[in-house]
């Protein structure tokens, strides 16, 4: 292949240019054109009926397999739904037959003929017409089951989605489940909105945000890290019920959990309040399972998930009694844990204390779809502190698989309130984790009153993750963030 680091054609490109230029010679346009008619592959062999005479097909798509044995050539061709064999003889093709001599491996044609199946039963298109669509210059992968070098695939996943048989259906189904999603939420009424990706002020989320700068305006923006607080200025405006599904951005860590820039699903209903969200999550998570996977049971790494309703309900304050035998009301024995997790707690809040060994004790347990309820309220200032006892704020966040899946609350909608906990900040937490900058529209939308709400915010690339088995969130983000191969290359140089 190309090398991408220096842009150097090497010699299988070069082998490929010769072959460009013998087709050109034969006054062929080897990038094709316009191509009607086609079917996809797997559709195809399915309307096969065996001993049906007269059934033809045409088909478009990649050369992921090619056996020349002379006078016939059987090639594999791979589109977006699978594979379907072709038959190529001289006998039917002869005034092609130079033609289809040169082609290789990657190649984008065209095939139209009679279907028919093989001595060894295999459906195939005995071709009798082929056009060249796209003449390929650089070769694929040597093994035809893919590309295998992980760094690669995400780099080049122009070449992973046809080269490793499992990413394109996982991709698929990513888009049906996402379209699931909005068809589950518009057919209870809820609006799909979209609200500025770049804002004046980083707000809705605890998060440290991503700059830029507008230059007519001369003014530094930020890209939006949610879009919680202009999704309830909406419900001040008299929408009830809406919903966006789009990217947030967080200028934080690269894991196999964490992309900064990330797609998540958000939701406020008026009227309503976190036990509402909480039905309506699992609700919408299991209707995905009932359509888009095999059984409630599901394989997630080296886990076995059990999605089986209902699911576990349980306090923040048992869970953490549960797994750090701590009373989270016996601060001296949360700090001692702390210490004996190694954790700096000296300098801290007891609530940020209490929730870091929280974390680190209580998290790694829930592996079957748990709804931890009941939050410290100190550590959640957009949400509505408990009735009956207001040191807990009404917040849930449901873990599967030991990672947080989705966050919800019944929605603080108190103007004075609100603006007390935007000056609030709690020791140990930076600016960005307290979302202490003071939105002053946003407080001034709620002194015109917004109803009380529930709100949901859904990780839609984890939720995949979990669905389809990946356990690295880029095996599922088409584009994943990657270090440019010249800063890699340095690197590795400099640490040799």
């Amino acid at each position: 292949m190309t090398d991408q680091a220096s842009g150097t054609t090497n010699k299988f490109e070069q082998q490929r240019r010769e072959k460009l230029q013998k087709i050109k010679e034969f006054n062929i346009d080897p990038y094709g054109g316009r191509f009607e008619g086609i079917a996809f592959a797997e559709d195809a062999k399915a309307g096969y009926v065996d001993d049906k005479e007269g059934q033809r097909a045409c088909c478009a798509g990649r050369i992921v397999l090619l056996r020349d044995i002379g006078k016939l050539i059987f090639i594999t061709l791979r589109d977006s739904s699978g594979t379907i064999q072709l038959g190529l003889s001289k006998k039917l093709l002869a005034e092609q037959w130079p033609l289809l001599k040169l082609l290789e491996l990657g190649d984008i044609i065209g095939a139209a003929g009679q279907l028919g199946k093989t001595r060894t039963g295999e459906i195939t298109i005995w071709a009798e017409e082929v056009t060249l669509l796209s003449k390929a210059l650089l070769p694929p992968p040597e093994k035809f089951h893919g590309l295998a070098d992980v760094d690669s695939r995400y780099r080049m996943r122009y070449v992973d989605l046809w080269a490793n048989p499992e990413v394109m259906p996982r991709f698929k189904t990513r888009s049906a489940m996402v379209s699931s999603m909005r068809c589950f939420l518009t057919d209870r009424d809820f609006l799909e909105v979209e609200t500025p990706m770049m804002q004046t002020l980083a707000g809705g989320a605890a998060a440290r945000p991503f700059m830029t700068h507008h230059n007519s305006l001369d003014l530094d923006l930020f890209l939006r890290i949610a879009p919680e607080l202009f999704l309830k200025r909406l419900l001040v405006g008299g929408m009830e019920k809406v919903f966006e599904i789009n990217r947030n951005f967080r200028n934080e860590g690269l894991s196999t959990r964490h992309n900064p820039e990330f797609t998540m699903m958000e939701l406020y209903q008026a009227y309503a309040d976190y036990n509402v969200m909480m039905d309506l999550t699992e609700e919408m998570i299991c209707l995905l399972i009932e359509k888009h996977c095999d059984g409630w049971k599901l394989p997630f790494g080296d886990l076995e998930i059990d999605y089986s309703r209902p699911w576990r309900r349980a306090k923040y304050a048992d869970l953490l009694k549960e797994h750090a035998g701590c009373d989270i009301d016996d601060l001296t024995s949360v700090r001692a844990k702390a210490k004996q997790l190694d954790l700096h707690e000296t300098d801290m809040d007891d609530a940020v204390v209490i929730n870091e060994v929280f974390e680190a004790t209580v998290e790694e347990h829930l592996v079957n779809p748990t709804f931890v309820l009941d939050y410290p309220a100190a550590i959640c200032p957009l949400t509505k502190q408990s009735k009956a006892d207001p040191r807990y704020a009404e917040r849930f966040e449901l873990f599967i698989g030991k990672m947080e899946l989705a966050n919800a609350y019944t929605e603080l909608n108190d103007p004075d309130v609100q603006e007390a906990n935007f000056h609030s900040q709690l020791r140990g937490l930076s600016a960005e984790e307290t979302m202490a900058k003071m939105d002053e529209d946003f407080v001034n939308a709620l002194k015109y009153g917004m109803p009380p709400a529930g709100g949901l915010g859904v990780g839609i690339d984890r939720l995949i993750m979990l669905l389809t088995n990946a356990t690295s969130i880029r095996d599922v983000v088409l584009f994943p963030l990657l270090k440019p191969l010249a800063q890699k290359s340095a690197q590795k140089e400099s640490s040799e």
